[in-house]
């Protein structure tokens, strides 16, 4: 059986492989596509999500294919399950990391902390605080409770703020998908980070922005395309709600010239939330050969994405 596997990992994950693996190590784009041709396990990841999906799609013969991120919606998900494979995620992987970054998000918001560090910039000495919003007895509405959330919503809550979060269920007293818009004008953070589905198109749209608070911020670690991007540059310029700190928007990378990195009190963090630690590779090789040894073995893996609900 073949395997293909990022060199990036070989010395996590060559003393524990199995003998009689054919295992073949990507370094490029270019080897990582050529390679997985005839695999029947791929681990492609690659810096740019559609590079990874690439060289999984033209993997013929694939069984199991296997991605530390979390969000698989560059994945041609359909083809996937004509062929009978298997996706695992890294569902859990980042999510101290990704956790971590919104929470700063919210204080950068809270405190304008940009605004602090470009007035250092000036070397000008000022007494007039940019950002004044303490989190105390604050709302916030986390979308989206998974893993991530979970994470995001006990650390908010250490600093005094309520928390409400949404599931597509319900469970343990959420909300609902169908309850939270009609009340997403009482929360100070409005907080993405649910998975992305098509159900989660553009959910945030106009209509959305426009019954937030003119004191509320978007705070997005989910996906971009969970946002109508063009609604948000306007309300953001109509100054109808306070400011969006983005770690995700729609394309990516953004280009130089789009509207989004001028867009008065609009934050941007170029998707670096997941990588902003130093553990992803060896939780993703931890993952990657618990996983090999159950699929070897017939047993259940663990993050198996449903693939007709997309995560």
């Amino acid at each position: 059986m073949k395997a293909v596997l990022p060199a990036l990992a070989r010395p996590m994950l060559q003393p524990r492989l199995p003998t009689g693996l054919d295992v073949a190590w990507f370094s490029t784009r270019e080897e990582a596509t050529e390679m997985a041709r005839d695999a029947e396990i791929v681990w492609a990841d690659m810096q740019r999500s559609a590079w990874t999906a690439e060289a999984v799609a033209g993997a013929e013969k694939l069984k199991w294919a296997s991605t530390l991120y979390a969000g698989i919606d560059a994945f041609d998900t359909q083809l996937l399950k004509r062929r009978g494979a298997i996706l695992t995620n890294g569902v859990g992987i980042n999510a101290l990391a990704v956790a971590e970054y919104a929470v700063m998000g919210v204080l950068v918001a809270a405190k304008r902390f940009d605004q602090v560090v470009r007035q250092a910039d000036t070397r000008e000495w000022t007494i007039a605080a940019p950002g004044t919003t303490e989190l105390y007895e604050t709302k916030a509405l986390i979308v989206g409770y998974g893993a991530i959330g979970r994470l995001i919503g006990e650390r908010l809550q250490a600093f005094g703020v309520a928390v409400d979060a949404v599931t597509r269920s319900g469970r343990d007293g959420t909300l609902t998908p169908d309850q939270w818009k009609p009340r997403i004008g009482e929360y100070d953070w409005v907080i993405l980070a649910a998975p992305s589905t098509g159900d989660t198109h553009a959910m945030l749209g106009a209509a959305e922005l426009e019954a937030m608070k003119p004191s509320a911020w978007l705070i997005n670690i989910a996906r971009g395309d969970m946002v109508d991007q063009d609604a948000l540059i306007a309300a953001l310029h109509a100054r109808t709600i306070a400011g969006a700190f983005l770690d995700t928007v729609t394309p990516e990378p953004l280009p130089a010239d789009h509207p989004m990195w001028t867009t008065p009190n609009a934050i941007l963090t170029m998707h670096l939330s997941g990588r902003s630690q130093t553990k992803m590779f060896a939780r993703a090789a931890a993952l990657f050969l618990d996983n090999l040894d159950a699929f070897l073995t017939g047993k259940p893996l663990k993050n198996t994405v449903d693939l007709d609900a997309g995560y």
